[in-house]
């Protein structure tokens, strides 16, 4: 009569095949992973800069000019003249109690100039200039 042995393990070798297979897999699929998280958190800034900037064209709508410079992205969030802003949206025109902050929870920047405005985040580093994730990003670069 013949015998069968039931295996009851893993030799040797089959683990190890098993480990080249898992570290060609990941020499493979961890240097496309790799830079996606910056490059996710740059196109974010481009939706959000695009978000503020519909609110700040619905201001403009009702108030018949965009807030200065100086009044800045806050005027979204509550009336900073009442006089001058006769118009203004009761409930504002973003929701929340504060303003919304680039990817790397730094405030955006926010410019009225002669040709419209303009809103800037420094990137990673907060700073202006840079390379990469510490780029400067700009509304009006985004497409």
């Amino acid at each position: 009569m013949n015998t069968i042995r039931m295996r009851k393990a893993f030799t040797l070798i089959e683990i190890m095949v098993v480990i080249i297979i898992l570290g060609l897999l990941a020499a493979f699929v961890i240097p496309n992973i790799t830079g996606k998280s910056e490059e996710a958190k740059q196109k974010l800034v481009c939706i959000q800069m695009k978000s503020l900037n519909e609110s700040l064209k619905m201001f403009k709508v009702d108030n018949g000019s965009y807030p200065t410079t100086e009044e800045g992205l806050k005027a979204l969030m509550e009336n900073p003249n009442a006089d001058e802003y006769s118009s203004y949206a009761a409930s504002g025109y973003i929701e929340g109690k504060n303003l919304p902050h680039d990817p790397w929870n730094k405030p955006y920047l926010y410019l009225n100039t002669d040709d419209g405005v303009e809103l800037i985040s420094l990137g990673a580093d907060g700073k202006e200039g840079g390379k990469d994730e510490d780029k400067d990003q700009k509304l009006s670069e985004c497409k």
